[in-house]
């Protein structure tokens, strides 16, 4: 998941497997300028590291920000605790380009011309969500985010002030309500969560994101069409999430 905006560095969300092929399209002899905003250390958000070509040259950097872990540890030290034998055969700090890592909070800052907004909000360990604003346009990104636990509707002053009147909002939409009854723990929402939280913050688009990995295109495909006429009754466009999609945002 990136965001590109002219004049900017790029700007990506997660370091998963999908930042491989982000990389074809990046340079590969040591220019690459970029930053990564790091919603937690699960595999599925930060295997792709390793795999990322334009940071295997001397001279690239990137930035990343992410959350300090429940025990203390950094998220360098994080990283390097999986990104090392046996579990990899080349350690973080052994990558030739410069990895910068930056812990953060309820924070917000500046990365370039982007301003940054991130906030703790639940899942299962220490998780952000991120909003980024540049020239007036905005984004949320909660790819991962616990719904209460007993199924009903609620969200943090956190998640709220990530979500409310974004032009975009990308969020976790893995179960189905009877799915979630039976992994109400697993640190996810439902469908119909993602579209009651874009709807009552004022979001204008939604994407559906974190699709369960069992889903086939046509379940859901069945999923996003019961959610659009949910989102057309509450007054938020809502689509699908998926592998090389583009969405244009303007004033």
């Amino acid at each position: 998941m990136s965001v590109d905006a002219p004049g900017e560095d790029p700007l990506v969300f997660d370091l998963g497997t999908g930042l491989r092929y982000f990389g074809r399209n990046q340079p590969h002899d040591g220019s690459f300028r970029g930053t990564c905003l790091l919603t937690h250390l699960h595999w599925d958000h930060t295997q792709g590291l390793p795999f990322f070509v334009p940071i295997l040259r001397n001279g690239a950097k990137l930035d990343i920000y992410g959350p300090t872990q429940e025990d203390g540890a950094t998220v360098r030290t994080a990283m390097s605790r999986f990104m090392a034998p046996p579990h990899f055969p080349v350690e973080l700090d052994k990558l030739p380009g410069a990895i910068n890592f930056f812990d953060v909070g309820d924070h917000d800052f500046f990365v370039g011309g982007f301003a940054v907004r991130s906030r703790l909000i639940p899942h299962v360990g220490n998780t952000l969500g991120f909003r980024v604003e540049w020239n007036g346009l905005s984004i949320a990104y909660l790819s991962d985010h616990q719904q209460p636990y007993d199924g009903s509707f609620g969200a943090t002053d956190g998640a709220m002030d990530l979500v409310r009147g974004a032009d975009l909002v990308i969020h976790d939409a893995q179960y189905t309500p009877e799915e979630f009854e039976m992994k109400s723990t697993w640190g996810h929402c439902t469908v119909d969560y993602a579209v009651w939280l874009a709807a009552t913050a004022g979001a204008k688009r939604l994407a559906l994101f974190h699709h369960d990995p069992t889903r086939h295109d046509d379940d859901v495909d069945a999923l996003l069409c019961a959610a659009r006429e949910s989102g057309r009754e509450q007054g938020v466009e809502v689509f699908a999430a998926s592998e090389g999609l583009t969405v244009e945002l303007s004033n």
